[in-house]
Order: C-alpha cells, then structure tokens, then sequence
C-alpha cells in the first residue's frame, strides 16, 4: 500500500521513475510481458519444431553416415583378409611353381646328360668301329703292300721271278699267318752282290 499511496501523491509528475528508477512502468511490464509471451508462443510453436526436424534430420544423417563408414570399415576388412589369403594362395602357389619347375629342371637335366652319354657312347662305339674298319683297310693294304715287297725281295733273293700271282699271294699270306703267329725267327739276310740284277 505504501507504494500506491506513493503513486498517488506524485501523480502525473513522473514519481514512478524518480522513485524507482531500476523497476520498470508497469504498462511496459504488461506490454514486455505480452510481446515475450507472443514470441516465446512463436518460437516453441514454429522455430523449435525445426530446429528439432534439422537437429533429428541432421542426426539421421549423422548416424547414417557412421553405419555407411562402419559398413566400408567392415567391407574393407573383409577385402584385406580375402586380399591376405588370395596372396598366401599365390605365395604358395608361386612357390610349387618353383618347386615343380626345379624338379623338372632337374628331370631335364638328368635326361639330357643320359642322351649326351648315349649319344657319347654311340659315338665313341661309331669311332671304334671305324677305327677298326680303317685297321682292317689298313692291314689288307699293308698285306698287299708287304707281299709285293716280299716277293719282289724274295725274287732278288732267290733270283728268280715270283710272277705267279697265285703262288705269290699263298706265299705271303703263309708267311703274315707266320709272322703274326711268332713263328718266323729274324734271319741275317747279307747284302746283295753288287753286280747281280734281276
């Protein structure tokens, strides 16, 4: 009461603002109650509704953005550890490749060292044989070579001719048996006189 006894005896004079500066006129308190009534009516009816549908949307996609990186997080694990194995499978296959190649290297080499020794064989076998095919040319030539000089010697010799071709060739062959057999001993044979001929 002491306040409006007060209001009273001021009257139209502007009392309420020398008396209480700080406290507001009561018609501007209506007047900043109604207003902030109104826009606090306004902001929970129109704007908070949207900031909750972006804050809900915004959330949404927040979330979904996580599940989508946890999902690729998850995909890409599962890549890696098929990644892994499929270079394990590789490894191991690159290793019995390896393997199974050394191992018919090795197959290879052992075959082709059997045909280089076969192919050795036969061609020291082939050398053989013609070496001995070459002797036996050789020995018939030299028979008939020592035969015609033995007989020719041996016309000298006796001092007469040995032209019986026959006779000559029985002759020398007896005497190669003999001499290849040991039988025929070395025998001095002198020096012809200086003035006989044939």
């Amino acid at each position: 009461m002491h306040l409006a006894t007060i209001l009273a005896a001021e009257g139209d004079q502007g009392g309420w603002a020398n008396a209480y500066p700080i406290i507001p006129h009561p018609g501007e308190l209506i007047f900043g109650i109604i207003a902030f009534a109104i826009l606090y009516w306004i902001v929970a009816k129109k704007v908070v509704p949207r900031l909750e549908t972006m804050y809900a949307e915004r959330a949404a996609a927040i979330e979904g953005q996580i599940e989508e990186a946890d999902k690729a997080n998850a995909e890409a694990a599962e890549l890696l550890e098929q990644y892994r194995a499929q270079l394990a499978d590789s490894r191991a296959e690159a290793s019995k490749i390896r393997e199974d190649a050394r191992a018919e290297g090795a197959q290879i080499i052992a075959e082709l060292r059997e045909k280089a020794q076969a192919d050795a064989e036969r061609i020291v076998a082939s050398a053989h044989a013609q070496i001995a095919a070459e002797r036996q040319q050789a020995v018939i030539a030299l028979r008939a070579e020592v035969g015609t000089l033995a007989t020719q010697l041996a016309s000298k010799v006796v001092g007469e001719s040995l032209e019986d071709e026959a006779r000559q060739r029985r002759t020398v062959e007896r005497f190669l048996a003999d001499l290849e057999a040991g039988n025929v001993e070395r025998v001095a044979v002198a020096a012809e006189p200086a003035g006989q001929d044939s």
